[in-house]
């Protein structure tokens, strides 16, 4: 859980604007956004200390003391967003929300599948399908992620969120019976050859069959002249 309270400073962006925010990047600094109680803050931090922050313990979901540069005031918050360069992979921007402790929050909780599924050792493939999943908790017990055990899917088998157990204090906001986690698969390229096997057989079978009944019907029909035969001598 993130429990963890980390201490960052920041400072207020005195300056707006493309050409200044271009300027604090080549400084190593990030500009950013506090939302509180009030109006919005224009604020940049340096982005080491935004990265030790969002790699720290209590990962994305860490609850930030944070403290504008020449006051004292505390603001709990927490990343709400973040940007990175498309080209480079630099944070670019970042968003913080302050938050009150004792009320609960939503945010996203990424997923870890941990195991070898059954149905891959056999030939299957799994396929992560929800990459993470809403949460509902207060601050201090959103956790950094969860870890959902595959071990034990065969091929065929689809992981739900109703299939998860359930964390205390965390309340998962999706449809637990419609919400698709992951599934075990035969791949496709087995798929289409088994299904051209079994078309090739069935085409076999239908071709027996008729052979079968040609093979069958001039016997038949000798059988009944006899009879015929008779009848008319009758």
């Amino acid at each position: 859980m993130s429990g963890d309270r980390i201490k960052l400073e920041v400072r207020e962006r005195e300056e707006l604007g493309s050409r200044h925010t271009r300027r604090l990047r080549r400084q190593g600094l990030i500009p950013g956004v506090l939302y509180g109680n009030g109006e919005p803050v224009a604020i940049v931090v340096g982005e080491r200390e935004l990265r030790a922050v969002m790699t720290g313990p209590s990962g994305l979901h860490a609850i930030l003391d944070v403290v504008v540069e020449g006051k004292t005031t505390v603001h709990p918050s927490v990343l709400a967003e973040y940007q990175r360069d498309p080209i480079r992979g630099t944070l670019s921007h970042f968003d913080l929300r302050e938050v009150r402790l004792d009320r609960p929050i939503t945010a996203a909780v990424s997923i870890n599948l941990v195991g070898e599924a059954a149905g891959v050792k056999t030939g299957g493939v799994l396929s992560p399908i929800a990459r993470d999943l809403p949460a509902g908790a207060l601050p201090g017990d959103i956790p950094e992620h969860i870890e959902i055990d595959v071990t034990h899917l065969e091929v065929g088998d689809v992981l739900r969120l109703e299939d998860v157990t359930a964390i205390e204090k965390v309340t998962f906001l999706d449809d637990p019976h419609e919400t698709v986690i992951a599934t075990v698969s035969v791949p496709r390229g087995f798929q289409e050859l088994e299904e051209a096997e079994a078309a090739a057989a069935e085409e076999a079978a239908e071709a027996e069959a008729a052979e079968a009944a040609e093979e069958g019907a001039p016997e038949a029909a000798a059988e009944a002249e006899p009879a015929s035969d008779e009848s008319a001598e009758e």
